[in-house]
């Protein structure tokens, strides 16, 4: 279970870019997460009074408004793991629940994170993708391919296509060897590391049961927003103090009325970045939370 990676999978980690599965919960303690966040989905789905669909609230920025978000996010186990590959110092960019509905056509084609959220090349960032049902290639999971991290920022194109959840259904335009894909299945409990400049995609969920994850983007105070906006994290761990990034309240309950202003700030900051120089408004899946992987980009996986 969950503790510092060893030397060897660090190693792996920065050889391939990627690194799973790594055990953080067991069955019990997945399946009360689950529970937390399909209670939050019955709640707040169709709540009124919402000042955005609520798949936004979902994709970007959950640990804002979701108590069992930021629990999640900041759980030492998670951080262990994440302080392996980035170092001790570490926040949250954001929180995401990652759900693939029954016999949803939702796919992401192949793209890097950090093409969009504008910082850079920095490794200084990891996704952690925790699963909290079974995760295969028939219901969705992600695919990455083999190193590509090392190609550092390459072009992509806008496609905008119909079933992507990215909001501008982008992919990147340069070429793999199909045998470098590896599928991302995890179990409850389970999860993978991903560097911002990984390719990585995932098809749709053709079984009969719900893909449910969550992704959480973490930071040290080292990264920069290089498109020159403001942007915001959660410090979780150790000294955040030369962070840019401004600081995310931690809600006291869902929806927390004095969190939710800053959660729109975030948005509003992050829709500018994401969107930058798209021909064509971004658009976001507004089906309940299906199929979201990544950010209103967004920045999915």
């Amino acid at each position: 279970m969950a503790g510092l990676l060893t030397p060897e999978q660090v190693g792996s980690y920065e050889r391939d870019g990627y690194l799973f599965p790594v055990g953080v919960f067991d069955a019990d303690e997945a399946a009360a997460f689950r529970s937390d966040f399909e209670a939050f989905e019955d709640r707040w789905s169709d709540a009124p009074g919402l000042a955005r669909p609520f798949v936004q609230y979902v994709r970007d920025g959950m640990q804002v408004i979701s108590t069992a978000a930021d629990r999640i996010a900041r759980h030492p186990a998670v951080l262990d793991v994440v302080e392996s590959v980035i170092g001790p110092d570490l926040m949250v960019w954001t929180c995401e629940l990652l759900v693939k509905e029954p016999q949803s056509s939702k796919m992401l084609t192949m793209h890097q994170d950090h093409r969009y959220w504008g910082f850079g090349s920095s490794g200084d960032q990891v996704t952690a993708w925790i699963a909290l049902s079974e995760v295969t290639d028939t219901n969705g999971a992600m695919r990455f391919v083999r190193s590509s991290h090392l190609l550092g920022d390459v072009d992509h194109r806008d496609t905008f296509g119909a079933d992507n959840i990215l909001s501008r259904g982008q992919e990147v335009t340069v070429g793999h060897d199909p045998a470098d894909e590896v599928v991302v299945a995890l179990h409850p409990g389970e999860l993978s590391l991903h560097h911002g400049l990984m390719f990585h995609g995932s098809g749709p969920n053709g079984s009969d049961v719900r893909r449910i994850g969550i992704a959480i983007r973490y930071v040290t105070p080292s990264v920069r927003q290089e498109r020159g906006g403001v942007d915001y994290a959660t410090p979780v761990r150790g000294d955040c103090s030369g962070a840019e990034f401004l600081v995310l309240p931690v809600p006291a309950s869902d929806f927390d009325p004095e969190t939710v202003p800053f959660h729109e700030r975030m948005l509003l900051a992050h829709d500018a970045t994401l969107g930058a120089g798209a021909d064509q408004p971004m658009a976001y899946d507004r089906d309940h939370v299906t199929g979201s992987d990544g950010p209103g980009e967004s920045a999915a996986t």
